[in-house]
């Protein structure tokens, strides 16, 4: 198996509503032309926003459920200073700031915040990622 991921959906409560939060964000939406999705361009990595009902049932499980499922999103970025400055446009944007940025033990910053439907978004600077042009990292060997 190729080790990559293309396409990112999240399961929304309220299509309109999120599909207003990332634009707020200054995502670009595109396929504009889909109906009951939005698609948003992040790199080489594509996002969607689906109906949580109907993603359940497209996958065939239970849409019920809550809580803490162990995945966090993250934008890594080329400054100590643009972590607070995300967060910050986050927040205006209708985000709940979960943790504002700081230092963290593995020598960069950090915070957190999270969308309308609860998903965690990690805003980092790590200065042992080089972070291309295009937004993408390179780890190191």
């Amino acid at each position: 198996m190729n080790p990559q991921i293309s396409l990112v959906t999240l399961g929304v409560s309220d299509l309109a509503r999120s599909t207003a939060f990332y634009e707020r964000l200054g995502w670009r939406r595109s396929v504009r032309a889909a109906k009951g999705v939005s698609f948003f361009q992040l790199g080489s990595l594509a996002l969607s926003l689906f109906p949580k009902e109907e993603l359940a049932k497209d996958a065939g499980v239970a849409a019920e459920g809550g809580g803490f499922c162990g995945v966090s999103f993250a934008q890594n970025m080329a400054s100590k200073e643009a972590v607070d400055c995300v967060l910050a446009e986050a927040v205006e944007a209708g985000a709940k700031l979960l943790k504002p940025g700081q230092d963290v033990f593995w020598g960069g910053c950090n915070g957190y915040f999270a969308d309308p439907d609860g998903y965690l978004w990690e805003i980092a600077w790590n200065p042992g990622f080089t972070l291309l042009e295009d937004g993408s990292i390179r780890l190191p060997e």
